[in-house]
Formats: C-alpha cells, sequence, structure tokens
C-alpha cells in the first residue's frame, strides 16, 4: 500500500502539477491522499490516474533505497513531511527512474508485488482533492515471483 501511495503521488503531479499529497492516511485496507489542485476530477480522469498508476505497477520496476544528507535531502526533494528527528542521514525511496522520496515507512521490493490499485472514491473540496484508493491481491503480471 505504501508503495502505491509513491506512484499515485507521482502520478498526480505528472499528471496534474499538483505536488505530492500534504496529507496522506495509509492503511491495510484502504488509505487516501489529499492534494492541493485547482479543481476536482472527472470520472473520466479519475479511471486515467487509475490505469496509469496500475501501468506502472505492471512494469515490474524495482524500489530500492539510498541514504542521503539532510542538507541533500532539504535540496533535492519535499521533506516537510519527515518527523523532525528523522537525523542527518534520510532514507530516500527509490521506483526505478519513476519516483524518488524521502519515507520512513515499509516498502515492497518490486512494483509487481503490490497487486491491483483502485480508487475507491475521489471528491474535492475548497481546493483538496482527496483521492480514497485500495489495493486487491490480484497480481497484475502473473510472470513474476512473489516473495513474502
Amino acid at each position: 500500500m505504501h508503495t502505491a501511495e509513491h506512484i499515485l503521488n507521482s502520478v498526480m503531479d505528472k499528471m496534474y502539477h499538483c505536488g505530492r499529497s500534504f496529507n496522506s492516511h495509509i492503511e491495510s485496507k484502504k488509505s487516501k491522499c489529499d492534494y492541493r489542485i485547482k479543481k476536482g476530477l472527472s470520472e473520466k480522469e479519475v479511471r486515467a490516474v487509475e490505469r496509469t498508476v496500475n501501468e506502472i505497477i505492471k512494469l515490474s520496476i524495482p524500489v530500492g533505497e539510498e541514504l542521503v544528507s539532510r542538507r541533500e535531502a532539504d535540496k533535492k526533494y519535499f521533506t516537510g513531511k519527515l518527523p523532525e528527528n528523522a537525523g542527518e542521514m534520510i532514507r530516500i525511496i527509490t521506483i526505478g527512474n519513476f519516483d524518488a522520496c524521502p519515507c520512513i515507512g515499509k516498502h515492497v521490493s518490486n512494483t509487481s508485488e503490490i497487486g491491483s490499485f483502485s480508487i475507491i472514491s475521489a471528491d474535492f473540496n475548497e481546493g483538496v482533492l482527496r483521492i480514497r484508493f485500495r489495493i486487491t491481491q490480484e497480481v497484475l503480471n502473473p510472470g513474476i515471483r512473489m516473495t513474502a
């Protein structure tokens, strides 16, 4: 679920130039992300976001991590969601060349391990778009061996 959030954030920013979610709540059954954006999305646009996230998942992209200094992280990435006590070395989660951002959460080792991404709802209120989503365990790329 957490890696899917990274992909969703990158897709939203690439499609709508809204930046990463400023607020999120990630759970195993369903999750939500809030974006500052000028307008709500039509059903067609919501399905385009969903389809694009699933296309990225299907690419079986390796998910990695690297440590960078806090100074470098502050220059290259949005670090506003990191806890104040994150330390001097910051963990950057990478999804191939598609996405990279600071994160302390748990992630899969390859996008093929995520399953199927679906948007449950998207609503817009006073400049905030809230997207609720879930992951089903349907494997999108059956040629990939799953790991525990």
